[in-house]
């Protein structure tokens, strides 16, 4: 993977030089975009309307300023994050950084077992504990997929994605029964507030599923695929291309987030049912599983067997190559920091075992109707880990002995320690109530 991308000389036009620079972040924002995210927003906007959507724009800031620092380290230091960490930081620290990072790489794959298995559960009505159990195949899947090239799959994924994102679309500013009030929308937008219960503890999910600690490490081992240069005008080049693949890649995944949101607060709060297509009406509650009811906001646009099949392949599509690139991060903070090599296959299967060991178990014990609540569980542990990776790639950007005239100038320094900082309030503010819903989702209180 390291320098085999060709880069043009940093003279050469512009879309010449895009072309090159361009993938890096369009692979990271799959994560940005998996079965995590879509149940942390269709919780938030079933329960709370639109008064979380003000995190989702925060969050995907945030996750831009971070990925933007991730980017510059990986182009300035000809490192990835794992590999500061073990090089320059004392030795003691490289187990318990690693435990951490292999923590928060299993809290996603958890995610993408239950997005994964909730598809299967759609398309061929396979029972959920059973659907979970097969997910455990997908390291054949993987070993299939890879055969095709990263580019097919990357391309098969964004065609997906951006038909549900159409779809989205047309329902929002077309569709008259599921238009949103655009000016509550921006009243929420720029009123931010935890005034209801519960608020809190979904709204670290929601950043726990955007800003993603191993995203982190990927980037800035990712960014290594093309052959940097490394005088002046070079370096210059490639940080700025390396910005711009990111706020464009990180933006487009905010709209499909806000999207996804916004038709769960328009279809799904303050109701008890919806009718569909054929008058069979669909009941729900606050303790709705969202995500496999989530099919219902496509339904006005597509019919519900359509917008059930669309969102059901669409939902393993993204589960699927999110944990492509958990498998890369698993392999670049395994070598980062221990120094070990395993085959891929071998690293799947071990990160898929310990995602699927507490699903079974959940579920097992508490039956389907567990899913959503272990999805935003995941995603609290990712939003517990990050402080972990973003103060040590804060520390390392923001140094002239590291970096030297790259270091985070003014913009960065404010707007990364700023996000960490508050990410890290936000965590510790909210870590009471974030152990008491885990042991609520674990006991089944």
């Amino acid at each position: 993977m390291h320098s085999t991308v060709e880069v043009p000389h940093h003279q050469a036009g512009f879309w010449e030089q895009w072309r090159a620079f361009v993938g890096p972040a369009i692979l990271v924002s799959v994560g940005y975009m998996d079965p995590g995210n879509w149940g942390t927003d269709l919780q938030g906007g079933a329960q709370f309307k639109y008064g979380l959507l003000w995190v989702v724009g925060l969050a995907s800031l945030m996750a831009i300023f971070m990925q933007v620092i991730a980017a510059k380290l990986g182009v300035v230091a000809g490192k990835d994050l794992a590999q500061c960490c073990r090089d320059w930081y004392p030795n003691w620290t490289r187990w318990p950084n690693w435990l951490m990072s292999e923590v928060a790489i299993g809290a996603c794959d958890l995610a993408e077992v239950l997005g994964s298995a909730v598809a299967l559960n759609l398309l061929f009505h396979i029972p959920l504990l059973w659907a979970v159990i097969i997910t455990g195949l997908d390291v054949l899947l993987l070993l299939a997929l890879q055969s095709f090239g990263m580019r097919t799959i990357e391309a098969v994924v964004l065609l997906l994605i951006a038909t549900i994102g159409v779809c989205y679309f047309i329902e929002i500013f077309v569709l008259p029964q599921t238009h949103p009030g655009f000016l509550e929308m921006g009243r929420a937008l720029v009123s931010p507030h935890f005034r209801r219960s519960g608020m809190l503890y979904v709204a670290i999910g929601m950043i726990g599923a955007t800003v993603m600690p191993h995203n982190l490490y990927l980037h800035s081992a990712l960014v290594q695929s093309r052959q940097l240069q490394k005088d002046q005008l070079s370096v210059r080049r490639a940080i700025q291309f390396n910005t711009i693949d990111s706020v464009v890649a990180l933006s487009i995944a905010f709209f499909v987030n806000a999207a996804i949101l916004v038709l769960a607060a328009t279809v799904f709060f303050g109701k008890e049912s919806v009718t569909v297509a054929g008058g069979q009406v669909v009941k729900f509650s606050a303790d709705s599983d969202w995500i496999r009811l989530a099919y219902l906001t496509l339904a006005p646009l597509l019919g519900t067997t359509a917008a059930s099949t669309l969102f059901a392949v669409a939902l393993l599509a993204s589960g699927q190559s999110s944990t492509i690139t958990g498998t890369l991060a698993g392999q670049v903070v395994m070598e980062g920091f221990m120094h070990w090599r395993i085959q891929p296959w071998v690293r799947r299967l071990i990160t898929r075992t310990l995602a699927i060991l507490p699903a079974v178990f959940i579920i097992g014990l508490r039956g389907d109707s567990s899913v959503t609540d272990l999805l935003t569980l995941s995603q609290v542990v990712l939003a517990l880990q990050l402080p972990f990776a973003m103060f040590p790639l804060l520390h390392f950007t923001s140094s002239r002995k590291r970096m030297g005239t790259w270091k985070n100038g003014w913009f960065l320094l404010i707007a990364g320690w700023g996000s960490a900082i508050l990410i890290t309030a936000m965590d510790i503010y909210g870590l009471p109530d974030s152990l008491k819903a885990a042991w609520q989702v674990i006991t089944g209180g």
